[in-house]
């Protein structure tokens, strides 16, 4: 259990009590006079982009493709592949969203992985593979494709649909506005994990720090993740990585230190503790920062790289798993102070903790 002897200044989470809120009733004159103000109102556009205009559109910088409340890179090649496939075939594809954060500049709120799969086509980047339809043409890219096939994917759209400037009035009220949008489009389709949808509508400066202490590249070797300095394809052969589990086992070291305030399900927990880290104070932050880095290493220079894997006995196919990940992380970070008498100790701390079976 963790006390509040163990927390830092600021650092505090109380689980928000809902049982007081009452049914807000509003007239229908009220009602109204809010739509004519236009309270909440989208301003859009639409466009259309020729498919062969694509590469030189995102080369040109105008185009902001990874937004804070984006999810990461999902995409194999097969399914890039079929895209390509679906213009082959004329079939009907989704708009892009866009959102015009200043004038002719625009950030990607949806659409990511089909812009960036046309992109890599076009770059020659990939062979075309797993194809339906046009199984005569795997093994092909853009460059070596028949010429009638390359012509007629160049004659192809793709279409989208701009959120204008004037939609807000701030840039707070474009943030709520461009989360509001990005919640409603991904309702649906390939439905987002829990993180990808913290990361999209909690998106703050605690946020952000959980993104960056996820690159430890201690964490990253217990949790047996690429590094990021393998490059981001390496980094996109991992499922845990393209859905964020990375990010959000960082948050989970962090809200679990608060786990006398834990109320079920979990995915609520997390989501409430990050809405209200992201305003913690900035000397918390780097404090929490601090106490993130040093926990992993301490855990890693007694542990090593399967600090968070059962025993032999019982670690088949030697995957870390949350049960020792949350309690292992927890307790060193509560005898940090002790960390010169737990290095001198690790061999002790190794037998202690393993040779207990049952709690492993």
């Amino acid at each position: 259990m963790i006390g509040s002897n163990y927390l830092i200044r600021g650092e505090t989470f109380v689980f928000p009590d809902k049982s007081d809120i009452s049914q807000v009733f509003v007239s229908d004159n009220e009602i109204n006079e809010k739509y004519k103000k236009g309270e909440i109102r989208i301003v859009t556009e639409q466009a259309r982009y020729p498919l062969d205009s694509i590469e030189t559109m995102l080369d040109s910088k105008k185009y902001i493709l990874n937004p804070e409340y984006q999810r990461r890179k999902r995409w194999d090649n097969t399914r890039k592949s079929r895209l390509i496939e679906s213009f082959i075939m004329n079939v009907p594809i989704p708009p892009i969203f866009l959102y015009e954060v200043d004038y002719s500049i625009y950030e990607v709120m949806d659409g990511l992985q089909r812009l960036t799969a046309i992109y890599d086509f076009y770059k020659g980047k990939f062979n075309l593979e797993g194809l339906e339809y046009w199984q005569e043409l795997n093994g092909r890219n853009y460059n070596n494709l028949p010429e009638q096939v390359k012509r007629g994917i160049d004659r192809r759209y793709l279409s989208s649909i701009v959120l204008l400037q004037e939609t807000a009035k701030s840039t707070e009220e474009a943030d709520f506005l461009k989360q509001i949008v990005f919640e409603r489009l991904n309702s649906g389709g390939e439905k987002l994990t829990p993180q990808e949808t913290r990361n999209a509508l909690h998106n703050g400066r605690f946020n952000q720090l959980c993104i960056k202490l996820s690159k430890n590249s201690y964490f990253r070797q217990m949790w047996k993740l690429p590094l990021e300095s393998e490059g981001e394809e390496k980094l996109l052969e991992s499922e845990s990585y393209r859905k964020m589990e990375d990010v959000e086992l960082v948050l989970r070291f962090f809200a679990y230190r608060h786990i006398a305030n834990f109320k079920s399900p979990v995915d609520k927990f997390l989501d409430d503790y990050l809405k209200q880290a992201n305003n913690y104070p900035d000397e918390t932050i780097k404090n929490l920062e601090n106490l993130f880095n040093e926990t992993i290493d301490l855990v890693y220079s007694i542990f090593g790289s399967d600090a968070f894997i059962p025993p032999k006995e019982k670690r088949d196919n030697k995957t870390p798993i949350k049960t020792i990940y949350d309690p292992m992380m927890q307790a060193v970070a509560n005898n940090i102070s002790y960390k010169d008498t737990l290095l001198k100790h690790s061999q002790a701390i190794q037998s202690s903790l393993y040779s207990n079976k049952d709690l492993l």
